[in-house]
């Protein structure tokens, strides 16, 4: 009787086996980013097909810190990011410390979301160390005249138009480009 052969041992040198060098690993590096782009460009699509375009909806209010906004003319001077988050959005932990960094170099407004009264509003504010403006959207009637579908939310308006709709994190580079870009 014959014995069966056996298959000889590939080494990790030899031309069977895949080798990952830098090329490969540049690569697939690269084919995440495109792949994380294409999503996250097509999740800001769906979740913002609510939220107004073009001229910006009226908006007069006043913030926590009793300050009174008129969110059409402030955009007349420069450009103004608007953020909608909530103190109960796990995602909104990331994002705030980037516009509140941001709001000391841009015009920015905030409203916080369905997050409690104005006291709880301003000491989770206190605990967090933030200084942004905040409309407190405590029933969240702004939100939903807005279309806001997920927290975060950054609109960047200028002129009293529309000209960017973000949701969801947004990297600091990103978020300060967009401001750039207005």
């Amino acid at each position: 009787m014959k014995e069966p052969r056996s298959k000889p041992k590939q080494d990790a040198g030899s031309p069977g086996k895949k080798r990952w060098g830098a090329k490969s690993w540049l690569r697939e590096g690269l084919m995440i980013i495109v792949l994380f782009t294409l999503f996250s460009t097509a999740m800001d699509y769906w979740r913002s097909q609510e939220m107004p375009t073009g001229n910006v909806p009226a908006l007069v209010s006043q913030t926590i810190q009793g300050e009174d906004i008129d969110l059409v003319a402030l955009s007349h001077k420069k450009p103004v990011m608007l953020y909608f988050w909530a103190t109960w959005c796990p995602a909104c932990k990331f994002v705030s410390p980037t516009v509140d960094w941001m709001s000391d170099h841009f015009e920015v407004v905030t409203i916080a979301m369905t997050s409690g009264d104005n006291r709880r509003l301003n000491a989770y504010m206190d605990s967090q160390d933030y200084s942004f403006r905040v409309i407190n959207d405590n029933n969240g009637r702004l939100g939903r005249e807005w279309g806001i579908t997920a927290t975060p939310s950054i609109v960047i308006i200028k002129d009293g138009t529309i000209s960017s709709i973000t949701t969801g994190v947004s990297t600091p580079p990103g978020l300060w480009l967009r401001m750039l870009m207005s």
